[in-house]
């Protein structure tokens, strides 16, 4: 399968019911906010009618079929029939466990530890076979839902390295063909106050206070432990942790696990990029008895009020449309009780003045090779682009400068902050450990020998081309980019 081939609605807001055996919903608290996704926790069928009704509405249902303490319990006769009962429906999306690193889904007495073999290999075994018939129907499977937690015990990152060096090691080629054929990736990223808007001017470690946050001004940054703030406090974390901070990891931002599942998948299976779906999570909105306070679960990151997480829950969601990994398809918040407590919040209020961006999905097959297994293929330059590139440079055509690009598109550098340059040599300097994307800006003449020199010698580079005939249309061309708020 290709990205693109994946059916939803390809609007990344979503919102979590509150839990089993209410029904009917109340539809318009989906619709007038502009909602893409409902996650529905399903006892059985229940949810069946109100799901035709989603679907009517262009909102898109993930369904997970619950039982209390599920453990690694195995895909039976009864699940089969209420799955088949959503799949005629016309719902596609489906999860199985949810998160099995809590000893709140399994039965009194069980060790909860990613080293206890006794309990991977039937999660995974388990899964991979529920994960074989829904492909057969033509249906999506949602990978295995993790806390993000960090605790030695509890560690998303070293339970997911668990399950996939399993999968690895037994499940190889029935692994491939799931991943192939329409898995996804289901996260919940409780991402706390791991985010922050720049300070116009300010630079990528500037954070604005939270009553200078605007949604859709530029300079939002979702991609913790990745971002330039953190990046500036312990260099080189990341979400497989990386620094003394983080031995177990650092799994707690928007796409952290997601791209730690593109990451891994990669290397060992040979993907390209699998989809992401957050079935849960969001920034927490606050409770009535919380109201007029402020949350900081992180100091090192600005706190935010009931405002702020209004318009950062708008952000993140624009983020995701138009920054964000072509792999990240959207976030469910949790949940509907928590953002109508009673009343409507403020996020969803200032969602319904505020109409929902779409994803512009690319034709990305999810295997980088579907024929073929991985092969470490050694190539010059730069290394593959798993789901977005480290790093993004501004190369200048025959004739043209640097100082000629800060006049025009001044904008542009300051809300993306790309390497420029004149010299196309500077690609050497990016070893296969980091991905590399490059934006041409030149002449009409030079065009085919540009295209050349880097889509041939650097076949790993992201290439993004700029004919300048005139000044102004280029200017015109970054301009609409950072309106956009989108790189490329």
């Amino acid at each position: 399968m290709r990205l693109d081939q994946y059916a939803w609605s390809r609007n990344p807001r979503g919102l979590h019911v509150q839990r089993v055996l209410i029904t009917p919903l109340d539809f318009d608290r989906w619709s007038r906010p502009g909602f893409g996704w409902v996650k529905l926790v399903s006892a059985g069928t229940e949810y069946l009618d109100d799901s035709v009704e989603f679907l009517q509405r262009g909102i898109t249902p993930v369904v997970r079929l619950y039982r209390a303490r599920f453990g690694a319990g195995a895909f039976d006769r009864t699940m089969r029939d209420e799955t088949m009962a959503f799949i005629r429906a016309g719902v596609k999306w489906f999860e199985f466990y949810n998160e099995p690193n809590l000893g709140i889904e399994w039965p009194a007495g069980v060790d909860i530890d990613w080293r206890n073999q006794d309990i991977i290999r039937p999660l995974v075994d388990n899964w991979l076979t529920w994960a074989e018939f829904i492909v057969s129907q033509g249906a999506y499977p949602g990978f295995i839902s993790l806390a993000e937690s960090d605790d030695p015990k509890a560690s998303a990152v070293r339970w997911m390295d668990a399950f996939l060096n399993e999968l690895r090691q037994r499940h190889y080629d029935r692994f491939r063909y799931v991943l192939a054929n329409g898995a996804y990736c289901a996260t919940h990223p409780y991402i706390l106050n791991h985010f922050y808007q720049e300070v116009p001017g300010g630079g990528p470690t500037s954070a604005r206070p939270p009553e200078a946050q605007v949604a859709r001004e530029p300079g939002w940054h979702f991609e913790y432990p990745y971002d330039p703030l953190q990046q500036s406090i312990d260099p080189g974390r990341t979400v497989f942790g990386g620094t003394a901070l983080t031995p177990y990891g650092d799994p707690v931002g928007l796409t952290a696990m997601g791209r730690m599942f593109n990451e891994r998948c990669a290397q060992y299976f040979g993907t390209q990029a699998v989809p992401v779906l957050g079935t849960e999570g969001g920034i927490f909105p606050f409770l009535v008895e919380d109201q007029g306070r402020f949350y900081q679960q992180d100091n090192r990151y600005p706190p935010y009020d009931e405002v702020s997480q209004a318009q950062a829950t708008i952000a993140m969601f624009d983020w995701i449309a138009r920054q964000g990994p072509p792999w990240m398809f959207g976030v469910c918040l949790w949940k509907e009780d928590v953002y109508y407590n009673p009343e409507k919040t403020l996020a969803i209020l200032r969602m319904e003045e505020t109409e929902p961006y779409f994803k512009a999905v690319p034709p990305l097959d999810v295997m980088a090779d579907p024929l073929a297994a991985p092969v470490e293929e050694i190539v010059p330059g730069p290394g593959p682009i798993h789901g977005q590139a480290d790093f993004h440079m501004i190369i200048f055509g025959p004739g043209m400068n640097t100082d000629w690009f800060f006049e025009t598109a001044r904008p542009y550098w300051e809300v993306f902050r790309p390497i420029v340059t004149d010299d196309l040599s500077l690609i050497d300097f990016f070893e296969s450990d980091k991905s590399l994307a490059v934006t041409i800006i030149t002449p009409p003449e030079h065009v085919a020998m540009l295209t050349e020199r880097v889509e041939e010698a650097y076949p790993n580079v992201w290439f993004d081309l700029i004919v300048a005939e005139k000044r102004q249309d280029v200017g015109d061309i970054f301009n609409e980019r950072v309106q956009r708020n989108q790189r490329f």
